[in-house]
């Protein structure tokens, strides 16, 4: 019966002392942001609403740096060294117009893409959280 105890307290204490896993431990590390990223944007460059800011771009390099932002900002390893967020979208605010209804439809779609990959509500809600807080940045408020 004490060792039952024992045993009970060990895993109650485990449970209070390990950290949380990031969003990006849970979503699956970096093979999971990446098809993630992939998919958000063959659907980002289908989508009407959206896919004229990314008209010029290279879309190579624009996934590269979206794997290195989402490994950042959803807890993975590295830092993220590209151009911060305001420089990066000022042309687009400035010359295309870029607003808040079109960050929400980037959000709505990244949501989309993370259902579609069988991520839970809870974490699909997490990264959206993340998303927008940089908004204010990314339309250079």
């Amino acid at each position: 019966m004490e060792g039952d105890k024992t045993d009970e307290r060990r895993s109650h204490l485990e449970s209070v002392v390990q950290p949380q896993k990031t969003l990006y431990e849970r979503l699956g590390g970096a093979a999971a942001i990446d098809a993630a990223v992939e998919q958000f944007y063959d659907t980002v460059l289908a989508d009407s609403r959206v896919n004229k800011f990314f008209e010029g771009t290279d879309m190579a390099k624009q996934r590269r740096m979206q794997k290195a932002f989402l490994t950042f900002a959803f807890g993975g390893p590295g830092n993220y060294s590209g151009k911060n967020m305001r420089k990066a979208h000022q042309k687009l605010v400035d010359e295309q117009g870029l607003n808040d209804t079109h960050y929400d439809v980037i959000v709505e779609l990244l949501g989309g893409t993370l259902q579609k990959l069988g991520v839970c509500e809870a974490d699909v809600a997490e990264a959206a959280k993340i998303a927008n807080s940089v908004r204010d940045d990314v339309l250079c408020r």
